[in-house]
């Protein structure tokens, strides 16, 4: 299909302000961070450094850090072995409802983030707590593999498709059992793309904010919610800024990472 001049221009100034509105108000946030006046003016006077010691400094921030790391690693490594099994299921056999568990799997991640986080905190109130044990950590990590799960479940599905399953037939052909056609054969292929879905997975966990907020009990703070709990704290807005900046440094670095690996092993 062939556009007129005019479409063409047309179609690129759509596409600078769509990014554009994406892009500027995180490259405003990245400025603000170096930003020495506290009320941000803009343009900046001049820029400082201050605020991320100041930042590094804070026990609340690196606390927060680490329990977002811990609960992007717990959900990453759950999604990673349900949402691998669940792929091998739909795309190696055949049964009733195939299709069903496909589409089960997959919603999550397309439910509004309030609904999933009221339905997780529901659920672990009514069958968690009698149990014994409260929302905390664990609840976190169980609610954040929800949809973690998907970006596995659908990189190593692609995968299993393009692999298809001659080189296993042969590995079997050769004497080799199953566990062993797994580790030398199966996984190797599968290796990339559940590298390129656990980056993503970790990124999604590493700054999810509602469900978070429903699944995490006293005492639990990740990186978002100090975030959130403190941007409208005085004085603490500077802090704050760098704490966004940093946040979208480390979710961005994975996301193209993972980009990288899955446009390397595409020809797979």
């Amino acid at each position: 299909m062939s556009l007129s001049r005019g479409a063409r221009i047309a179609l690129r100034v759509a596409m600078i302000l769509g990014l554009a509105v994406i892009y500027v108000p995180l490259f405003v946030v990245l400025i603000n961070s170096f930003n020495a006046d506290k009320t941000f003016a803009w343009p900046p006077t001049h820029l400082t450094g201050e605020w991320w010691t100041r930042a590094w400094q804070n026990g609340g921030v690196r606390s927060a850090l680490w329990t977002s790391v811990k609960a992007g690693l717990g959900a990453t490594a759950v999604a990673c072995v349900l949402g691998t099994m669940a792929a091998f299921a739909v795309q190696r056999y055949r049964f009733f409802g195939r299709e069903t568990v496909s589409l089960l799997v997959i919603l999550p991640i397309a439910l509004p983030g309030i609904v999933t986080g009221i339905a997780l905190n529901n659920a672990f109130r009514t069958v968690l707590a009698p149990l014994g044990i409260q929302l905390g950590l664990f609840t976190v990590v169980v609610g954040h593999a929800t949809f973690c799960i998907v970006t596995i479940y659908n990189n190593v599905l692609a995968r299993l498709r393009r692999m298809g399953t001659s080189t296993e037939e042969a590995s079997a052909d050769l004497g080799a059992d199953t566990f062993q056609t797994f580790r030398y054969v199966t996984f190797p292929l599968l290796r990339s793309a559940l590298l390129a879905g656990g980056l993503l997975s970790f990124a999604l966990s590493f700054d999810e904010i509602i469900v978070t907020t429903f699944t995490s009990g006293a005492g639990v703070e990740t990186l978002p919610i100090w975030i959130f709990d403190n941007l409208f704290r005085p004085n603490q807005a500077p802090i704050v800024n760098v704490v966004a900046a940093a946040l979208i440094v480390l979710s961005v670095v994975p996301v193209y990472i993972a980009q990288r690996i899955s446009g390397d092993t595409r020809a797979i």
